[in-house]
């Protein structure tokens, strides 16, 4: 087929809309009846957590693009206002399901299992005096009510705060009429109560003791009505590189504003007056189209609380121990057992202490000269960062590429930065105009053969909670070239040098793009001649139209292609004559899919990628990632062998469909292999057998 024929509109999906469709699809946890029912309610706040992120960031920069009167943007070419208006339908049924979940089905389970959340009419008048008293001592000193009125204009809204619309009638203390007031509640404030065992015990929402005691808050005038709202503003941070002096600083600065970016949603409770909504409509400037009345509490995510104060091991997953590599067990030296083999880590069914252990080892090692570590995510309080400020103390040359714009984690990037800093170590803030996403880290030692590079490559961050949570790999290496080719993206990073000519490693913004366009040409010549064709890839998103137009050239050629695409997924498969030979899945489950991994069949010969990188244009032309080989045929194999297994999964899995719709391969139940958990039994069956021969 002609390549123009393959930039047609109707081949690809939104890529907005396609997020929703996976947001549905981690709703769709919370409704399986087969998974225990506190992880239910999990899923079901993790869907509204990530229904925000998308309101701050993408709905936010399209409404930014249509102010500036852009029309078009993406390879679906659809205009950016009928985008807004998809969304906010598709968005509208999302936001009803959740609600019918909450309401129809997790609260009276919850409520069957003796774990209730109470409205005020379900209070036993012992409840309502404790809570009364609660909200005297514990509420209304750090509540501050705003009356409206011209000497008091309506006041400035955080983002994703929780607020309240007060109607009144009466007169202050000053005489005064105020017929509308606004109470905002500090996000110190618990948003679930746990009430005294004795007697009865249970759960209360803030927001309900705020809307049964908000009276108290306005003595001598007469409350009519309270409604909850809540707006949601563009989080995006905006920083010129090539125009600031110090990235710090400057970020420093944007943080303070982002509680008060542009408003981008409004959400009430349904109860509130029209005129109420229209009201606020008005102050945050924003549309009716804008506007989400929802039954039950704006802030839902928030109730994510009642997961760790519910102490009920039998309604969540069983206790999860990550196993330890069976070469590890019995060799505490981790050079030595990487000088012998490379060595490949699976999180979270391996443990990431070996990560860990490997940075301390290097910090108390003598031979050991230096260590270069970039970092993206790895939380406030770092264990990683603790061995590094350990190393600079112990001597070591230590080198740290911290990314500072990693989006919601560029306070704690600052703070850590500052930490290293201080304790000696070399702090870099990247590359100007690029994130520096890769995940890296070498240590340079001194050895009886000369100095020696060892390298951790992986797919994720270097975050300890993460790493039980997400599944990754990590590659632990002292091949020379690949040690090569780390030393010269490390000095790429950290100085000021030309474009590195590299053996092993694919990076981005240089080589990886058309390094894997050259990768799939390849399979689609191997058909070409008779031979079989084959990819398998990995992914978190596939958005990048180039590779789509390459991936649907290679389906023409009779390549054989499976795609495990986590969220969005711009390509459509099976669409005759474009993308039959193309197969999309995706996994759902207790752990987040997030490694990024390549494989091409290379006439037999497989070639494998793992790497930092999804297919998306920010990570190929806006990002320094990497993209490592699998050398090791055996760690090859087993990888192989991984994707294989998520390719038969029945339990967890969906199939997208020509339309781009997502549908479960089988009902919830009904299927019998979950990648997830034979994998977690697999590692951890060969970590038992490697204790006891």
């Amino acid at each position: 087929m002609d390549s123009s024929d393959l930039k047609s509109p109707s081949y690809y999906s939104n890529r907005d809309l396609s997020f929703l469709e996976f947001n549905q699809r981690v709703l769709a946890q919370a409704q399986d009846e087969t998974l225990p029912l506190l992880e239910r309610f999990r899923f079901l706040c993790i869907s509204c957590s990530n229904l925000d992120e998308f309101y701050e960031i993408r709905v936010a920069g399209l409404k930014q693009l249509l102010d500036l009167g852009t029309l078009l943007i993406g390879t679906d070419q659809l205009p950016i206002d009928s985008q807004l208006e998809a969304i906010h339908g598709r968005a509208l049924q999302l936001v009803h399901d959740q609600y019918e979940c909450l309401n129809e089905v997790l609260l009276p389970a919850l409520q069957r299992e003796g774990i209730r959340l109470l409205q005020a009419d379900e209070w036993s008048p012992e409840q309502r005096d404790w809570l009364r008293e609660y909200f005297r001592h514990d509420v209304e000193p750090v509540l501050s009510p705003l009356g409206l009125d011209p000497a008091r204009p309506f006041p400035r809204i955080q983002n994703k705060s929780l607020n309240f619309a007060v109607q009144l009638s009466g007169k202050d203390a000053f005489g005064r009429d105020s017929e509308l007031a606004v109470v905002q509640a500090p996000r110190s404030l618990p948003r679930v109560v746990p009430l005294p065992a004795n007697p009865d015990g249970g759960y209360v929402l803030l927001s309900t003791i705020v809307e049964a005691f908000v009276d108290l808050l306005f003595p001598g005038m007469e409350v009519r009505g309270c409604f909850q709202f809540r707006v949601t503003r563009n989080s995006d941070l905006f920083v010129d590189d090539e125009e600031v002096d110090d990235l710090r600083r400057a970020l420093e600065g944007e943080l303070a504003h982002r509680r008060y970016g542009a408003a981008v949603r409004l959400e009430t409770g349904e109860d509130c007056p029209t005129e109420v909504t229209e009201f606020l409509l008005q102050q945050f400037a924003l549309e009716p189209l804008d506007h989400y009345a929802v039954p039950g509490p704006v802030n839902l995510n928030r109730l994510s609380a009642l997961y760790d104060l519910v102490p009920r091991t039998d309604l969540k997953y069983p206790p999860f121990t990550p196993a330890v590599h069976r070469r590890l067990l019995a060799a505490p030296d981790l050079f030595a057992a990487i000088r012998q083999q490379d060595l490949l880590l699976h999180h979270p069914f391996q443990s990431f202490a070996p990560v860990l252990d490997f940075l301390r080892q290097a910090a108390a090692d003598p031979h050991v000269l230096a260590i270069k570590q970039t970092l993206y995510r790895t939380g406030a309080e770092s264990p990683i960062v603790d061995a590094l400020v350990a190393a600079s103390h112990a001597g070591k040359d230590v080198t740290v590429i911290v990314e500072l714009r990693a989006r919601f984690d560029e306070e704690a990037n600052i703070e850590l930065s500052n930490r290293l800093q201080e304790a000696g170590a070399h702090v870099m803030y990247g590359v100007v105009g690029y994130k520096t996403h890769a995940k890296l880290c070498m240590v340079v030692r001194r050895e009886s053969d000369g100095m020696r590079r060892y390298c951790h490559l992986g797919t994720g961050n270097y975050h300890l909670q993460t790493a039980r949570a997400y599944t990754d790999y990590g590659l632990f290496t002292c091949q020379e070239e690949i040690g090569a080719d780390v030393h010269e993206i490390f000095l790429q990073l950290t100085s000021l040098t030309r474009t590195p000519t590299l053996r092993r490693l694919l990076q981005a913004p240089f080589s990886l793009h058309e390094g894997l366009l050259a990768l799939i040409e390849r399979e689609q010549q191997l058909a070409s001649q008779g031979r079989p064709g084959r990819i398998i890839a990995k992914m978190n998103a596939l958005v990048e139209p180039q590779i789509i137009e390459a991936l649907y050239r290679a389906s023409c050629g009779g390549v054989q292609i499976d795609l495990i695409v986590r969220g969005v997924c711009c390509l459509k498969p099976g669409l005759p004559g474009v993308s039959e030979n193309i197969r999309v899945r995706s996994i759902v489950g207790r752990f987040l899919e997030h490694p990024r991994v390549y494989c091409f069949g290379n006439d037999g010969d497989a070639k494998l990628f793992c790497s930092s990188a999804d297919w998306m244009e920010r990570n190929f032309f806006r990002r320094v990632e990497v993209a490592f080989p699998i050398l090791d045929r055996e760690l090859r194999d087993g990888i192989i062998e991984d994707l294989k297994l998520y390719l038969r999964d029945d339990r967890q899995a969906w199939l997208l469909g020509p339309e781009g719709r997502f549908e479960r391969v089988l009902p919830p139940g009904q299927g019998r292999i979950s990648a997830q958990q034979e994998l977690t039994e697999r590692y951890a069956a060969a970590a038992q057998t490697s204790l006891t021969t």
